[in-house]
């Protein structure tokens, strides 16, 4: 998880994406991110972390559900948000802590 924590921690904001395999909202969300990455040019980075796979994870930021995003810059939570959220939305988001 240092790798985790040193990504969130830097300057760069970074839009983690709590997913899981089984979990339909989520799958359809990972064309909307493909579609973010050339909109912010290298400004702020996206990751996604399998909740099934990273439950320490998952229990240190409560995810309830999923997809959960959370917005990290300088390892503090600007934004958190469960659900399906559209490319525009997101994009604002992260647009506005860069």
């Amino acid at each position: 998880m240092s790798a985790f924590n040193q990504l969130i921690n830097s300057g760069q904001p970074v839009l983690v994406d709590f997913y899981a395999e089984w979990c339909g909202p989520c799958k359809a969300m990972a064309p909307v991110l493909k579609e973010l990455a050339p909109k912010i040019n290298g400004k702020a980075r996206i990751i996604k972390v399998d909740v099934d796979k990273n439950p320490a994870a998952s229990a240190q930021y409560g995810i309830k559900g999923v997809p959960t995003f959370i917005l990290f810059k300088d390892g503090e939570i600007k934004w958190k948000q469960s659900g399906a959220v559209p490319a525009h939305e997101l994009l604002n988001v992260i647009l506005k802590f860069v």
